[in-house]
Parts: C-alpha cells; sequence; structure tokens
C-alpha cells in the first residue's frame, strides 16, 4: 500500500469485517445460553459440550474444504453461464476487487502483507457456518449423540449452506441469474436450509422421552432457566448486528461496476453490490425485531419464550429484503413471519409428532422462508444483484426479483439442500445405531452418562497405574 487515502480504505474495511466477526461470536455466545436454559438440568452439560466442540469441527472443515465450496460451484450444475465469460483476467490482476476479496488460491491464512481482506472475510463467511450449525443444535437437544451431531454440523456448517451460498449469495450465482433470487440478509441462505435441516433429522429422530401422551397430546417441556432464554436471545439479537454488517461492502465504488466511465462515487452495498446503506438497514433491523417482538407477545399470550423467540423471526423474516424496504414494511413483515412460525410450530407438531424442543425451525426455517415469499412480492421487479448493471458485466444476464423465482429459491433452500439432506444423514446415522442415544442414557441425563464414562476412566489409569 503505497496510497496513504488507500492504505486507510483497505485498513478500515479489514477492521470494519474483523469487527463483524467478534460481533457474530455473540450469537454463538447466544445460542449457548439459549440451549442451557431450554434443556433440563441433567443435560446442562452435554448440550454445552455440542456447542462448544461445534467450533473446532467447523472451522476446520471450512478451512479445509467448505470455503473452496462456495467458489467452486456458483454456476450450480452447469445451469448459467459464469459471468467471467472464460477470462480469467478478474482472477489474476491482484489489484482488482474480485482477487483481494474473492479468490480461493490466493495466499491465505498466512502473514501477507499485501493481503488484509482475506482473512477477515474468511472469517465473516466461518462465523455464518457456526451460525447454520448452531440452529440445528437447539432443535435437536437433550437425545442426539455427540458423534451424530458433529457429522451433522459438519454438514450443514461447511457443505450444505456452502452450496447455497454459491448459488445464491455469489456474485456469478445462477439463482440471481435465472430466478432473481435476492436474499441480503439470509432469510433462505443460513437460516431457511438450516431450520429445514434441522426438520429432516427431527423426522428420524424423534420426540424426547415424555414429549408426548399415551393418546398423542403433546406435553409442553419449558426452559428450566428463563433467564438464560433471556439472556441468550439478546445476545443472538446483538451479535445479528455484526451478521448483517458482514452481509455488506462497506465501501465500494458503483462508477464503473454500474456502467458509469469516469464517475467514481463510493457507498455500502449489500453482498450482490446493489447500493443500501448502514443507516436504512438500522432502521430496518430495528422495526422487523419490534414487530416480531410485538406480534409473538400477542400471538402467545405474553409467554416468555415465545416473545423472545419471536424477536429472532421477525428479523429473519424481513431479512431477505432488509436491504431495500421500508421501515414500515420490515415490521409488518417481521409481524408475518412471528404468525407463520408460531402456527406453523405447534400444526407440524401436533400433526406429525416433530419435537422441536427450542422452536429453531420454526424460528429459522418457517420463518425464514416465509420472508422469501414475501420478499418475491414486496420487491417484484427490482434488480437482484447490482451485478447485472455495467459494461464490466456485459453478456451476463440477471433476473429481477420476482415471486416465482423467490418461491423456488425458497423451495431449494427449505427442502432440496436443507430438509432432504438431513433426512438422509439422519436416516443413515440412524442405520448405523449412531443418532440416539439410548432410551437408559436419556433418562438418567446425559450429563450422568458423561460422568460415568469420566469415573470408568479414572478407575482403568488408576489400576494401570498399581
Amino acid at each position: 500500500m503505497t496510497d496513504e487515502l488507500g492504505a486507510l480504505t483497505t485498513i478500515f474495511t479489514e477492521f470494519y469485517y474483523w469487527i463483524t466477526v467478534v460481533l457474530m461470536f455473540l450469537i454463538h455466545v447466544g445460542f449457548c445460553m439459549y440451549e442451557v436454559g431450554a434443556s433440563r438440568y441433567k443435560h446442562h452439560q452435554h448440550t454445552l459440550m455440542k456447542n462448544t466442540m461445534l467450533i473446532p469441527l467447523v472451522t476446520v472443515t471450512w478451512f479445509l474444504f467448505g470455503w473452496w465450496i462456495y467458489w467452486a460451484f456458483p454456476t450450480g450444475p452447469g445451469l448459467a453461464p459464469s459471468i467471467m465469460n472464460g477470462s480469467t483476467a478478474l482472477i489474476t490482476d491482484e489489484s482488482t476487487f474480485s482477487a483481494k476479496w474473492y479468490v480461493p488460491n490466493s495466499s491465505l491464512m498466512a502473514v501477507n502483507l499485501g493481503d488484509h481482506i482475506s482473512g477477515v472475510f474468511w472469517a465473516a463467511f466461518l462465523l455464518f457456518s457456526w451460525t447454520a450449525a448452531s440452529i440445528v443444535s437447539g432443535a435437536v437437544i437433550e437425545r442426539i449423540t455427540t458423534f451424530a451431531f458433529g457429522i451433522l454440523a459438519i454438514a450443514i456448517g461447511s457443505v450444505f449452506w456452502t452450496i447455497d451460498a454459491a448459488w445464491g449469495w455469489h456474485f456469478d450465482g445462477w439463482m440471481l441469474k435465472l430466478l432473481g433470487y435476492h436474499d441480503a440478509y439470509a432469510s433462505g441462505v443460513i437460516h431457511a436450509i438450516a431450520g429445514g435441516f434441522a426438520l429432516g433429522i427431527l423426522v428420524v429422530l424423534g420426540p424426547r422421552l415424555g414429549k408426548f401422551t399415551s393418546s398423542g397430546e403433546p406435553r409442553n417441556i419449558g426452559p428450566r432457566n428463563p433467564w438464560l432464554v433471556t439472556v441468550g436471545l439478546f445476545l443472538i439479537y446483538t451479535g445479528f448486528w455484526g451478521f448483517y454488517a458482514a452481509c455488506n461492502i462497506p465501501i465500494f465504488n458503483l462508477g464503473p461496476e454500474y456502467g458509469m466511465e469516469g464517475v467514481t462515487y463510493f457507498t455500502a452495498t449489500n453482498i450482490y453490490v446493489t447500493p443500501t446503506t448502514l443507516s436504512g438497514i438500522t432502521f430496518n433491523f430495528l422495526m422487523s425485531l419490534s414487530g416480531g417482538l410485538l406480534a409473538g407477545y400477542v400471538i402467545s399470550k405474553g409467554d416468555p419464550f415465545w416473545t423472545y423467540s419471536s424477536g429472532l423471526a421477525g428479523i429473519i423474516c424481513a431479512s431477505a429484503g432488509n436491504d431495500l424496504y421500508h421501515p414500515i414494511q420490515s415490521m409488518i413483515i417481521g409481524m408475518i413471519g412471528v404468525v407463520v412460525a408460531y402456527k406453523m410450530h405447534y400444526w407440524v407438531e401436533r400433526k406429525f409428532k416433530i419435537d422441536d424442543a427450542v422452536g429453531a425451525v420454526a424460528v429459522h426455517g418457517y420463518a425464514g422462508f416465509a420472508g422469501l415469499i414475501i420478499c418475491g412480492f414486496v420487491l417484484n421487479g427490482y434488480p437482484s444483484s447490482g451485478y447485472s448493471v455495467g459494461a464490466m458485466w456485459d453478456g451476463a444476464t440477471y433476473a429481477s426479483i420476482n415471486p416465482l423465482g423467490m418461491f423456488i429459491g425458497a423451495i431449494i433452500m427449505f427442502f432440496v439442500l436443507g430438509m432432504l439432506p438431513g433426512w438422509i444423514l439422519a436416516k443413515i446415522l440412524h442405520g448405523m445405531g449412531k443418532l440416539r442415544i439410548p432410551r437408559e442414557v436419556e433418562i438418567a441425563g446425559m450429563d450422568y452418562d458423561i460422568m460415568e464414562a469420566a469415573r470408568d476412566d479414572e478407575k482403568s489409569v488408576a489400576s494401570s497405574t498399581r
């Protein structure tokens, strides 16, 4: 960096993404507290352990192959031509935006004074991966084995959500071009897919012992520590600020990108390089949070668990279009998402005997699915991506946002890349006898089983030293 202004811009961008990673870490802290607060005392240590081990499992696999998947498969199975047009100019010129931010085979994860972006951008995506796995974690508490959860966390965190991000978030993604898919803050790309993945697992995993009466009526197994649930959800709200910011590009010159030769115009954009502002998404984040909380309080008749969770559902439902919505639209859409999530949760529970322990499928999956469909109607006709504009991308055609494309996108996110793989993997693990803990362990408590194993190890060590 030889230019002082350029150096300041680069270092600011590096620090910007570093801050988003720190904030998003609070999401994981919140999920830990939320799940422990929702689980029974005899399962607390196991709940904490699987959330802890999620971190190294997803981080290492994301480093080894998850990040590569994102850059390798944006055009899907040959569905749409690449906007690169066969040229490598954009990925070999290290002075370009693309080379700094998007090249997967550059000198990553090393002390490289010429690269201030790759590590923090990689880490921001990694925290999205943790979030996807944490969503699944809450739904399956108190009955899944640590081994099975580890396999499933790697699958959703480093494979399936990465594929959907390549298709629906990447600037070269086929869903943007052919469907007009638009999901600025991941109603589908993270939340709908993780909710669908969790649902597929739950179908095979089955309910917790005692969840349903002999006649099939569901029992309410409420949170054991409402304080932890409350604080956990507030930490998730806080971390969501970092999530939103990480989905933006802080400083981008729209001039050449939008075909305005000789024009310099810097602004923030979303991940699709569509202009937006942190100010605008601040309005919409707070209004969708507030709409969710209000709707949750009313529809649940003041139930604390659902009220707090509904704040999250409101944000998730509005997230697909929160870069472009009016604040009042965000509030109303957040309210709609809560009604959908709440009603669907209890209908699915009664109809199919699905035990979603913390409402994760509802809050993330159903609300995210609904948010994608609503976005298609509210933003019908808007450009799906900034890359559809400008001479730089001649020959690349992008569909506009539209209801049908967003509905197909929602199906792909929730069912094709979410529920179906979750169900298949759970079936395989179940067939191996590795999915669910034994009945006697579930009754005694998973923490009791952990302590018994530790005692056995101690006895073994003691006997071997005699």
